[in-house]
């Protein structure tokens, strides 16, 4: 029997995380829901608990990368080996509510779009607290393309956790991947080539998938070159924008995006390490003098005294005040 549900669980060095999220695993055991988990070539623990992990959990099937690959690899494993009509995908170190699964299949298969976004319960120690998605209507069928702007508010593309939802096989089956190449902000390409290439979806106020924060082996927590994959993400959605024959629709948004992302790096660049500084900086300023003036130069009026002043110092243009 075909499942109806892939649920892909990408693990690395998550021993002390693990058997909680298998516990939550069990708690959404179904015959219809298959668990695919993907042990990106681990050095603690976690390929001892996910071999007994494979034999009590139901419908569960473990593979093992021979390296170490990053996240967007490690998911696009768990995607080719999934076999359900459906996908999730959950970190090694997050967990499920008891019954979620069941009804989140139940809202896909209600609302019969491509994917389905929900709200989530962030983790941080002992404190909860519910992030929701920032969708313009829910519980209706949407154009994608819809969750794209305004440029100047928070969207669907601004909201990037790709385990916080399910996915229509058919829109794997197009070709729609991680992109290998990222170690970090894959999400937000995988975001934004949702609402580009799929042809529906939807979200739901539905809790019952928790994110844990504070990890310390999390990359969000990591101040090395890996966070400035960052430029390269958004690059690539550039490009893809640029591409449509819409583009004029949606550049003001990608840009805009593009240039918050460079100003809360820049602001951050002081914990990272050297090198990685300076490679923020010399990109950043790449990024900035390729983009189209009249694109970039209204969201330099527009995000403020403190965070324009950044820009246009890595930009090299004079500010307002000079200026003046």
């Amino acid at each position: 029997m075909v499942p109806k549900l892939s649920v892909v669980v990408t693990c690395h060095n998550v021993q002390e995380y693990l058997p909680a999220t298998l516990r939550s695993l069990a708690r959404n055991a179904t015959d219809d829901i298959e668990f695919i988990f993907v042990d990106d070539h681990s050095t603690d623990a976690t390929a001892d608990i996910l071999g007994r992990a494979r034999d009590a959990l139901p419908h569960s099937r473990v593979v093992r990368h021979a390296a170490n690959g990053g996240i967007s690899r490690a998911r696009n494993t768990g995607i080719d080996a999934a076999e359900g009509e459906h996908l999730a995908f959950l970190d090694g170190d997050d967990w499920y509510a008891p019954g979620y699964l069941t009804r989140l299949l139940d809202a896909a298969e209600r609302l019969d779009v491509d994917f389905l976004r929900t709200d989530h319960v962030q983790a941080t120690g002992r404190e909860r607290l519910v992030v929701r998605a920032p969708a313009p209507r829910r519980d209706v069928p949407l154009d994608p393309l819809d969750g794209i702007n305004p440029a100047n508010a928070k969207t669907m593309v601004d909201y990037p956790f790709v385990w916080a939802g399910i996915y229509r096989r058919r829109i794997f089956d197009d070709g729609l991947r991680f992109e290998p190449a990222l170690r970090t902000a894959e999400d937000r390409v995988f975001g934004w080539q949702l609402h580009l290439r799929a042809r529906s979806f939807a979200a739901v106020g539905l809790f019952g998938v928790f994110y844990r924060r504070g990890v310390g082996s999390s990359l969000t927590q990591i101040k090395d070159e890996r966070q400035l994959d960052f430029l390269p993400a958004h690059d690539l959605i550039l490009a893809e924008v640029a591409a449509r024959p819409d583009a004029e629709r949606f550049l003001p948004k990608i840009v805009r995006t593009y240039c918050a992302m460079i100003a809360f790096h820049a602001e951050n660049a002081s914990g990272y390490e050297p090198e990685a500084a300076r490679r923020l900086r010399r990109e950043a300023t790449e990024a900035l003098r390729g983009m189209p003036p009249e694109l970039l130069d209204p969201v330099l009026t527009a995000m403020g005294d403190e965070r324009g002043r950044v820009l246009r110092r890595l930009a090299g243009r004079t500010t307002r005040k000079a200026a003046v």
